[in-house]
């Protein structure tokens, strides 16, 4: 009933024992009673909706984001963070493990029966976890022999993490002051040329330094997580462009003043603009299903 009876012994008159409305300022009144309780509830429920949240806030792709949202904070095309930004956003994706996104080398993304039958390279799912002018962040999922072909980051300061499997990767920069073949056409010097298992730290390249430009082929099923500080912006002359690579003898005579000093030791090659996509270019996007990233 949502109060209780008085016993006999307290009973001093008839009229008394009729039962009266209750009082609703009475601090026993059964009203406030139930709003006491309602209050209780509703506290109880904000501090589980609390602790939940505190939960994700604690979460390492939550921290990921704050951290990239701080270390970006004050970037743009061709700026790059300080030292202490980029160990600090460093040492996250150090730490970052693939159940941190909900990925497992056992997912679809992964197999190697996943794709084309005619021998081209199979198909690579890319997942968006966020976007803004300042940075993006995604995942590479690619099954064995996936390949992302030459490619280059126009004024970007790329962070990625190998979260598992083995790839190889192979990198270039352009070599500076070095005269232009032809308009497409540039002399570039190997940075990279081998292969990463996980788990790995993760590795940094720069606007004009650390391979900005790059391919990877993945030896097994692997994940990379990708951090763009700015990321591509075609309107702002931030695409993404994938270049041929040819031996240096290819344009290159002995007579040729830009074979000469350094850039006749091995590790240089030419890489040639190209005006389509290449063939073996095969991403598709898939829906994000791991922790939750923002608000």
């Amino acid at each position: 009933m949502g109060f209780e009876m008085k016993p006999e012994k307290d009973v001093l008159s008839k009229d008394q024992c009729k039962v009266r409305s209750p009082n609703p300022n009475s601090v026993n009144s059964p009203r406030i009673k139930k709003k006491k309780n309602k209050n209780k509830k509703d506290t109880k429920k904000k501090r589980r909706v609390m602790l939940r949240r505190k939960r994700s806030d604690d979460s390492p792709v939550r921290r990921l984001f704050d951290t990239c949202k701080e270390v970006f904070s004050n970037g743009g095309p061709g700026v790059i963070p300080s030292e202490d930004k980029i160990q600090q956003l460093r040492d996250i994706l150090d730490n970052m493990k693939p159940e941190d996104v909900g990925l497992a080398p056992t997912m679809p993304h992964f197999r190697p029966d996943y794709g084309p039958e005619d021998g081209s390279s199979p198909p690579i799912t890319y997942l968006h976890l966020h976007q803004c002018e300042q940075f993006s962040i995604g995942i590479f999922c690619l099954p064995p022999s996936g390949v992302i072909p030459l490619h280059n980051h126009p004024g970007m300061t790329v962070f990625s993490k190998l979260l598992f499997g083995t790839m190889h990767i192979k990198s270039y920069d352009w070599v500076v002051d070095a005269p232009m073949r032809d308009p497409k056409t540039r002399l570039a010097k190997l940075k990279m040329n081998s292969a990463l298992t996980a788990p790995c730290n993760a590795s940094i390249l720069y606007p004009e330094d650390g391979g900005n430009m790059h391919r990877f082929t993945a030896r097994t099923a692997c994940a990379v997580l990708d951090v763009l500080g700015p990321p591509y912006c075609n309107p702002e002359g931030r695409h993404c462009t994938y270049f041929l690579e040819f031996p240096l003898e290819k344009f290159s005579s002995e007579e040729d003043n830009v074979l000469r000093g350094e850039v006749e030791k091995e590790g240089h090659a030419w890489l040639q603009e190209r005006d389509d996509n290449p063939e073996d270019l095969n991403v598709v996007g898939a829906l994000y299903t791991g922790p939750k990233v923002e608000d």
